[in-house]
């Protein structure tokens, strides 16, 4: 029995020392390389395109790192007006702004002008990814108080996930420790280093006490992205897969039941891709990362996660090599990574720190569909928004149709009359012409035609044929007078000034 309890009190003693062997010195270095943000934001109202919302007040939590520059997530700085940062132990406030930012992957580097903010601050290096089941410190600043949180956790898993902030499908881990508003763009620490940036906590009400972060492959990756200060992002090589476990597809394609693979569902035009990949093809290796049924791969001993991971590890302009089975040939290609030169689905992505589009003609108010409107809904946006909207979601753009546009309400004026109740109308053609995206339509109003030719009338119209008809000399002419009957600035947003 004594002998039991020596091996148990040794083996305590040995988890102990595994993740959490800091010194006071060293939990006090720590700590003066934490800093909370304060950001005031006022986000567009894109139920109201010409308008921002009420601002509002929100703390966030960041790490200094080499430069003189802080950590932190892209989702505490978004849409914000100004953003102060604070010492640990300092009550001073200090003016900070933004230097970079990436949304896709919840992070931004924020720098401080006032040189003394710095000074005795030893900035943090970023570490590796810890092992599975290895014990993390999470600091920050929490609601529920104003002084430094630290916590504690274990990595629990390791995969891609879907990012809350701006739905980037990129690399997580997940941990158990307790993670709160305020937490976030704090330092997930393991050895006196950063091995990830504390983003999100599972708020479905089904799990206690999970939370993800930012890991270093993705740190890393936009760290580098940063270098040349110009945003480039994640590639996207751009073709869709889909799992190949059935005998019987494998048949189809001429690969061998024992072998492993992703079937090609869809390659897009004038992408990276196009012209290289077809088609059905098989994707049986992204450099030498094997490719499973699932279209998983090992990217650590035996820990998988989605394919797309041995993507995310280039940058614009980088080769990828690529292994495929082509009608039961195997062929080796390369493909230059790049960013989409159009979004590859008719909803636009979630975009921050920029104005609506919008342009007011006839009284009715048309804007892009994307997922910022689609938000507009609330939390509940995946119930609550038009079926129309959420259904587009899933279906492929193309050159030809790469955006979609809806009339989204009706400024009541006789200019519109019998159109007073119409909204969230989804549009295909202006007087017969299919609309390719919202800057097509709006030269299209402008135009008033194809080529300029004068026309009376202005017929907008569905996929179902419904039509809106507009009097377009008289649209012009009241143009001043609706706008000022309902306090709009201006008939368009800024970048559609002639």
């Amino acid at each position: 029995m004594q002998g039991l309890r020596i091996t148990l009190w040794i083996s305590l003693m040995m988890w102990a020392s595994q993740g959490f062997a800091y010194g006071h010195g060293d939990i006090e270095r720590l700590k003066t390389a934490v800093v909370k943000i304060y950001t005031t934001s006022a986000a567009p109202d894109y139920f109201t395109p010409w308008r921002l919302l009420n601002a509002k007040q929100s703390n966030g939590s960041g790490a200094v790192i080499a430069g003189n520059r802080i950590l932190t997530n892209a989702h505490v700085i978004a849409d914000a007006r100004y953003i102060q940062a604070q010492k640990h132990g300092d009550p001073r406030k200090y003016l900070a702004k933004v230097a970079f930012v990436s949304h896709e992957a919840d992070l931004a580097i924020l720098e401080v002008q006032d040189e003394t903010f710095f000074k005795g601050l030893k900035p943090l290096k970023v570490g590796k990814l810890p092992e599975p089941l290895q014990e993390v410190s999470v600091f920050g600043y929490p609601f529920g108080g104003n002084t430094m949180s630290i916590t504690r956790g274990i990595l629990s898993r390791v995969e891609h996930q879907y990012y809350a902030h701006a739905g980037g499908y990129l690399l997580a881990g997940q941990i158990d420790a307790a993670i709160n508003p305020g937490n976030s763009g704090g330092p997930v620490v393991v050895d006196g280093k950063i091995v990830g940036v504390v983003m999100q906590a599972n708020t479905s009400g089904r799990a206690e006490n999970l939370g993800y972060f930012v890991p270093p492959s993705v740190i890393h990756h936009v760290l580098k992205d940063a270098e040349d200060g110009k945003y480039d992002g994640f590639p996207d090589l751009g073709f869709r897969t889909q799992n190949l476990e059935s005998p019987a597809m494998k048949s189809v394609y001429g690969v061998a039941q024992q072998s492993n693979g992703a079937l090609v569902a869809k390659v897009f035009e004038q992408s990276p891709a196009a012209g290289v990949i077809e088609l059905n093809d098989v994707i049986l290796k992204i450099d030498d990362y094997e490719i499973a049924d699932d279209r998983t791969i090992e990217f650590r001993k035996n820990l998988r996660t989605n394919f797309k991971y041995a993507i995310d590890q280039y940058h614009r302009g980088d080769k990828v090599d690529i292994t495929l089975s082509r009608k039961g040939k195997i062929h080796k290609v390369s493909i230059t990574a790049d960013r989409p030169t159009y979004n590859y689905t008719l909803v636009q992505p979630e975009q921050f720190d920029r104005l609506p589009r919008y342009m007011i003609y006839g009284g009715v108010v048309f804007v892009p569909l994307n997922m910022n409107l689609i938000k507009r809904w609330g939390r509940d946006w995946h119930r609550q928004a038009p079926v129309e909207f959420l259904n587009a979601r899933n279906v492929w753009s193309s050159p030809e149709q790469r955006e979609l546009v809806v009339a989204l309400k009706t400024l009541a004026a006789d200019v519109n009359l019998g159109y007073h109740d119409w909204k969230n109308w989804v549009l295909e053609s202006v007087n017969g012409q299919p609309i390719r995206d919202f800057d097509h339509f709006a030269s299209m109003v402008r135009e008033n035609g194809e080529q300029g030719a004068s026309r009376e009338f202005t017929v907008f119209r569905d996929l179902e044929g419904y039509q809106m008809v507009i009097d377009h000399l008289q649209a012009e002419a009241t143009e001043a007078e609706v706008l000022q009957r309902y306090q709009v600035p201006s008939p368009y947003s800024p970048d559609l000034a002639p």
